[in-house]
Formats: structure tokens, sequence, C-alpha cells
């Protein structure tokens, strides 16, 4: 049996391409463990950064003199950079080498922390979250095909399930931590903290991954620049125009028109570009495969739905409940362990049910937690919230875990490293159209329900009077006369419609997320069965090969 046999596949498993410690843990058999642990370090770190800084905001406002507008670019510049790299990573890694690009992004994104944490201006501090954002991207990309190479066929749904655990779990970590480091430490310690970890994660490559064998492949073709210049320019602005559109009023802004017609041109020539040269950047030609199609659009709906919750949540109870944030993101860790759950399930239910059948039972639960969450009031406290979010996190995992087999799983080997990088760019930009959709919708519906309810609290209306005039004797008999007292009881009637009104905005955003993952079960007969394309290879060896080749590609 050959090295790579033996090794199930391991990523470089020819013991001349392995350190002298990475070879003993390979011979007892832990070196997959160990693999595992230092891309998913590099992973979670990522993804963690992603949401730590929204608890952070105001204390970075208030330090460096910025106004809320010029804050919110912390987090904008981190999306725009991190959905641009996304779509490039398979080209990068199989330009400069697997191992070779995920340790440039880990020094890069460790280093951009440290500058973050050191920023004496916004304008720094925004330029190094652009770094750490382009840095970022390449972690989250090549970490799970690195995990899935250390596995044997057999035990990858069980690799797939450790890494997804931190994926899946990573924003509600993330502002439990970063709700408390903001509190205890200060806003800095939000990015100093990725300093040891990062450290320990490049330490870890550096001895345990393999060498990259570069091919003569490798440095055939050209560099489609126009290609990745479009890309650039057309996500840029329209992630610019998701990020600001609401606070800007959207295309009453002329900064947001000009973002939307730069996405459209740029968007327009990027496709025009990419389906017309030999050695495209992104290759789109990958959507005439149905499960691609199909696996695309429901990997945006479940960006859209499961982090529109996550995101309504924490505003919900903070805005309404007066939760810290950290109290806020406590409240978001039962669904992570759930999560935690759920993954195990994972690894034994994988082999026993088909992936469409999983992801369809995971779309129903995460209905069923949009519907259950519909009964949020301002009385609402954590028992409440506990089964919802515990639904919303089985029903995370089953989703998300199986999506890309089902989509990936019938493409050719050649395609699917093109159409790995594609999945992880839907899911990205879903996540941030699905949070835009909800910061417009819950503004607008607000406004139409304060309007609705407002027209009930009248002079003509005799429960409106009475509770008025009640309010106005209490007040006015605590001092202040009588027009003081009236005064005073509108106020608390004004507080009380607008409370209602946005727990009226929230009933309907629910109602929405819920609607829209029924709808989206008939994608699931455009999906794939899982199992790979058929192939003809020319030995045993090559087979495993291969099917190694195919399963790294999937992220």
């Amino acid at each position: 049996m050959s090295a790579a046999a033996k090794a199930g596949g391991l990523y470089g498993s020819d013991p001349a391409l392995l350190s002298p410690l990475a070879r003993r843990l390979l011979e007892r058999g832990v070196l997959k463990w160990a693999i595992t642990l230092a891309a998913s370090l590099g992973a979670i770190l990522e993804v963690i950064d992603t949401v730590i800084t929204n608890v952070a905001l105001p204390d970075i406002r208030g330090n460096l003199g910025a106004t809320l507008s010029e804050a919110g670019w912390v987090s904008t510049s981190y999306a725009c950079a991190n959905v641009v790299i996304i779509p490039l990573s398979a080209w990068l890694g199989y330009r400069f080498g697997k191992k070779n690009y995920f340790l440039f992004s880990l020094v890069g994104f460790t280093l951009a922390s440290l500058c973050c944490g050191l920023s004496q201006s916004l304008g720094m501090l925004i330029f190094a979250r652009v770094v750490q954002g382009i840095t970022g991207g390449g972690l989250l990309a090549k970490a799970q095909s690195l995990v899935f190479e250390a596995f044997p066929t057999e035990e990858r749904p069980l690799a797939q399930a450790l890494f997804g655990l931190g994926v899946i779990a990573g924003p509600a970590v993330g502002p439990v931590l970063g709700g408390w480091l903001t509190d205890n430490l200060g806003w800095r310690w939000i990015f100093f903290i990725n300093l040891p970890l990062g450290v320990l994660a490049v330490w870890m490559c550096m001895i345990l991954f393999p060498r990259d064998v570069r091919t003569t492949a490798a440095s055939q073709g050209s560099v489609d620049w126009s290609g990745i210049a479009y890309l650039a320019i057309g996500l840029a602005t329209f992630q610019v125009m998701l990020e600001q559109g609401q606070e800007d009023d959207w295309f009453h802004s002329r900064f947001i028109s000009t973002m939307a017609v730069a996405s459209v041109f740029g968007i327009g020539l990027f496709i025009w570009r990419e389906l017309s040269t030999d050695h495209p950047a992104v290759d789109l030609r990958i959507l005439r495969y149905p499960s691609m199609v199909g696996g695309s659009i429901y990997s945006a709906i479940l960006g859209m739905g499961l982090y529109g919750i996550l995101f309504a949540i924490p505003v919900f109870v903070q805005d309404f409940l007066h939760y810290t944030a950290l109290q806020s993101g406590l409240i978001l860790m039962p669904g992570a362990l759930a999560s935690a759950v759920a993954m195990m399930l994972y690894g034994k239910l994988a082999h026993r049910m088909p992936p469409r059948l999983l992801i369809g039972i995971g779309a129903l639960t995460t209905a069923a937690t949009g519907l259950a969450l519909m009964s949020l009031n301002p009385s609402t406290g954590s028992p409440q919230l506990f089964g919802p979010l515990i639904l919303r996190g089985l029903g995370g995992v089953l989703m998300f875990m199986p999506l890309s087999i089902a989509t990936l799983g019938p493409l050719a080997k050649k395609d699917i490293p093109a159409g790995a990088g594609f999945y992880s760019l839907t899911r990205q930009l879903g996540s941030s159209i699905g949070i835009a959709l909800i910061t417009t919708l819950l503004a607008r519906r607000i406004n139409l329900h304060r309007a609705i309810l407002v027209e009930k609290v009248t002079d003509f209306r005799q429960p409106a009077v009475d509770r008025i005039q009640s309010l106005a004797a209490g007040f006015a008999h605590h001092g202040g006369g009588a027009a003081a007292g009236r005064q005073t009881a509108l106020s608390v009637i004004d507080r009380i419609v607008n409370g209602q009104a946005a727990v009226l905005a929230y009933e309907d955003i629910f109602f929405y997320v819920a609607l829209l993952f029924v709808l989206s079960i008939p994608l699931l007969f455009l999906l794939g069965d899982g199992k790979p394309k058929p192939a003809a290879p020319a030995s045993p060896t090559a087979a495993a090969a291969e099917e190694a080749e195919i399963e790294a590609a999937v992220h």
C-alpha cells in the first residue's frame, strides 16, 4: 500500500515532505488531529473577528473621536476586503501552494491584528482592518480543505463536523468575548487577543503541514488581472452599499447611488471577462451544473436567515430588554452548545441519511425557530429565548454541514475548486444581504406599525383617554401641576407605542425568515445526492489521490 493510501489522503503524505515531529505524529496516527486543530484555530480567529468588533464600536468611537457613521467603517472595511478575497482563494492556493498561502494569510492576519490594537487614529484602524479582511478570507477558505485532506474518506464527516463547530459557534462566541474584553480590558484587547493564538497557529502550521509540491501547472497561464480588478470593484462597492445603505437612506443618498452603479458595472464587467478568458480568476462556467445553482442560492439563503437571526436577537435584547453586551452574547450560548451536540450527531448520520433530507429537516427546523421567536415581547426573558435558539443551533448544523457536499458532489473534479470558491462567496454575500435587509425592514416596519398604533391613541378612543388621564393624574399628584402631568403622561404613552411598534416589527422579521426557509424547500431538487461524479482513474492509488483532491476542494 502506498504512503498516500496509508495516510488516508493526507496532503503531501510523502514522509519526505513532513517535519520530523510530523512524521512521528503520522506514525502514531494523530497527525490528522493535530492538523485539524491548527487549521481550525486560524479559521476560528477569522470568524470571531467578523463580529467581535460590533460590541466595541461605541468605545472605539469615543476613544478615537469618530462619529457613529465613521466608526461603522471599522466593520464595513473588513467585510469588503473579506468578500473580495474569498472567491480568489482557490486560485491563490493553487498558484502559490496551499501551505504557503495559508501561512501567509495567518501571519498577515496576526500582524494586522497587532496594528489594529495599536491604532491611534480611525484611518489607521480602517487600513489595518482591510488587511485583516484580505488575509482572513484566505484563512477561512483554505482551512477546511486542509482538514479534509488529513482524514480518510470514512472519517471526513467527523472532520467536517469538528471544523464546522468553530465556524458556526464563532458568531455566538464573538459578542460574548468582545463584550467581556471591552468591559474589563478595553477595546484594543479584542485585537490583541489574536496575537498569542495567531503565533501558536503559525508555529503549529509550520511544523505540522507538509511542504507544498510545486508543479509546472501552477505557474502556467497568465494572471487574470482584469477579472480580479472588476471583481474587487463590483463586490467591494456592493458590500459598501449593503453596509451603509440604511444609515444613508439608501438611494436618496448620492454616495449609495454611486456605489450601486459602480457595483452593477463592476460585476457586469467581471462576468463578461470571466466568461471570455481562457484562464479566469473565478470560473463562472461551473453554474452549468444544476446543483451548483441550487446550492449557491441555498447558501445565500442560509447566510441571510441564520446570520440574520443571530444579528436581530442581540439588537432586540439590548434595545428593549436592556441587556448589556456581555449578557446579550451569553443569550446566544445555548444555541452554540446545541450546535456542538448536533455536530457530533451529524458525524454519525452523514453515512445513513442523504444530505438533501438533512438539509430539508434543517430548513423546517429553522422555519420553526422563526415562528417561535414571533412570541417575543417586552417581558420576554432568557427562558423564552432558550428553546428557539436551541432550534436555530440544530437547524443550522443540519443545513450547513451537508449543503457543501450536495452542492459540489455532482461536479467534475476539475470544476470543484472554482465551485467551492463561488459557493463560499454566496454564503458570505447572503449574510451581508440578510443583515442589510433586516436593518432596513426593521426601520420601515417600525414606522408603519407606529403610524397604525398612533391612530388608535386619540381623544376619540375612550381607552386611550382613560389611560392618559390616569397617568396624568398620577404624575400631577407627585408635583408639577396638571399641565406637566399630562405632558409626562403623553411622553410615557409615546415610549410605549414605540416599544410596541418595535416588537411588532421584530415579529414581522422572524415571520419573513420562517417563510424564506419554507419557500427554499423546492431548491432541494436541484442539489446532488452527495456522491462524487464517477471517474475512471488508472489505479487504486490514483483513485485515492483523486478522491482526496475532490474532498479537499470542498469548503
